[in-house]
């Protein structure tokens, strides 16, 4: 079983490798890899990359039994497309993890999604993860399902202007 951590490549974010990482030491039968993009920060009980080409990220993200990531939007559409179980932590400004919280609108609007999972503290992460991992496999690897209406509210919410939306 495999779960992969992925954080993007512009910013660091150790408040969520940490917690990934204190789980992969008390769940050592579970190989953990993470894309870990532009740290200082060593992780002792993960296999861990600054970055990965396009063909690694794929392979890893398609080997991975659950996804956790921030909430950027290309990780979150990939793990859609694949029918993959993703554990979002949106990153906060207040910590230095980006300029803005854009990122926790985007996960309350992504949170509807079946396969999304959304926690907002690194506490949370290793319960989180323990339970979608405890779940049944989806055997019929394929893109999630959504609905019409769900699909024209989440293009509305992206192209929308306004304090919430990203305006175009």
């Amino acid at each position: 079983m495999t779960v992969f951590a992925t954080v993007g490549t512009q910013l660091p974010f150790d408040r969520l490798l940490a917690a990934v990482d204190a789980w992969a030491a008390a769940n050592p039968r579970v190989t953990v890899r993470a894309q870990t993009g532009s740290t200082l920060t060593r992780f002792a009980h993960m296999q861990c990359s600054a970055s990965l080409d396009q063909a690694a990220f794929a392979a890893a993200f398609a080997a991975a039994r659950v996804v956790v990531s921030h909430a950027g939007m290309g990780t979150i559409l990939s793990a859609c497309e694949l029918g993959k179980p993703i554990l979002l932590m949106p990153r906060r400004a207040v910590f230095g993890e980006h300029r803005n919280d854009h990122q926790i609108d985007t996960a309350a609007e992504m949170a509807a999604l079946p396969n999304v999972t959304v926690i907002h503290e690194a506490r949370d992460i290793g319960p989180a993860l323990t339970r979608l991992l405890a779940q049944p496999q989806n055997t019929t690897v394929g893109p999630a399902q959504a609905s019409g209406a769900l699909i024209a509210n989440r293009r509305d919410f992206i192209f929308a202007a306004g304090p919430r939306g990203m305006a175009t």
